[in-house]
């Protein structure tokens, strides 16, 4: 049987509305959010980034400084901030009719999975509790380390002001899990300033006695600061953006940092 033009269309449009509902228009105004929705199949929606972000769409600011005049243009259905924006500035740059959310992921785990639990109930994930729960089995899986109780560092290394991972943070939790003593003597992030009280990271280092030093490697540098060399103790570099951007870009950095903890060992 053949459909006339003036039913077929109809079909078209109603498809076309379906499609509009199951991928809302949405700003992502951190990377690692980005790095989230792509996870989460939401990647096409994503209609606008902050000017930090690599994805080829509209710039909306920045993080803490996020554009109002670009993210209204865009007639965003859903904002996604990071806990780094201020909840005021939030809401003053979101549009009549949007949604608009904060997220962690850098205080633990507990918080990577949270954040990722929310951004899914907000775009419209319909699965997002099985797929939390498969992530979080597979990074607890993943951290599966040999790594021997070495005591480390969890540095950034390439800049002239590096600074370690300390308690409370994602990355102290998460190479904890892999079996790994953390000795750095502080809470949160500790930035080294050179010719600054307390800047000395070398210093520090020594301090600390680690058997090993994680190096979050930037790759795009070429070269990583040499203060955080230590005679005697080993740096194994990591690549940094599967370990500085909480979510399910660790499941990769963990393979990696068993791959290397498996050569380390041999």
């Amino acid at each position: 049987m053949k459909l006339s033009h003036a039913f077929i269309l109809p079909l078209l449009l109603c498809a076309g509305l379906a499609q509009a509902a199951d991928c809302p228009r949405i700003v992502s105004q951190s990377p690692y959010i980005t790095r989230a929705l792509e996870w989460l199949g939401r990647g096409p929606c994503v209609v606008g980034v902050s000017r930090y972000d690599p994805l080829p769409v509209e710039h909306t600011g920045g993080v803490i400084d996020p554009d109002a005049a670009a993210i209204a243009d865009l007639e965003p259905d859903v904002l996604i901030f990071s806990e780094w924006t201020p909840a005021e500035t939030a809401a003053l740059v979101t549009p009549p009719g949007a949604v608009s959310l904060r997220v962690g992921g850098f205080k633990g785990m507990a918080g990577v999975e949270q954040m990722l639990r929310e951004v899914g109930r907000a775009t419209g994930v319909v699965d997002i509790e099985q797929r939390v729960d498969r992530f979080a089995a597979d990074w607890r899986a993943a951290a599966q380390v040999d790594a021997r109780q070495r005591r480390v560092l969890i540095l950034s290394a390439c800049s002239n002001a590096p600074y370690s991972f300390g308690r409370g943070t994602t990355l102290f939790e998460l190479f904890t899990a892999a079996g790994f003593e953390v000795v750095a003597d502080h809470d949160n992030i500790r930035n080294f300033r050179p010719g600054q009280p307390g800047g000395d990271v070398g210093a520090w280092i020594s301090e600390r006695r680690p058997d090993l030093l994680f190096a979050l490697q930037d790759r795009r540098s070429e070269s990583c600061n040499p203060a955080i060399a230590e005679p005697g103790v080993p740096i194994l570099p990591l690549s940094g953006d599967d370990f500085t951007h909480p979510g399910p870009g660790f499941l990769k950095g963990l393979e990696e940092l068993r791959e290397s903890m498996r050569a380390l060992n041999q």
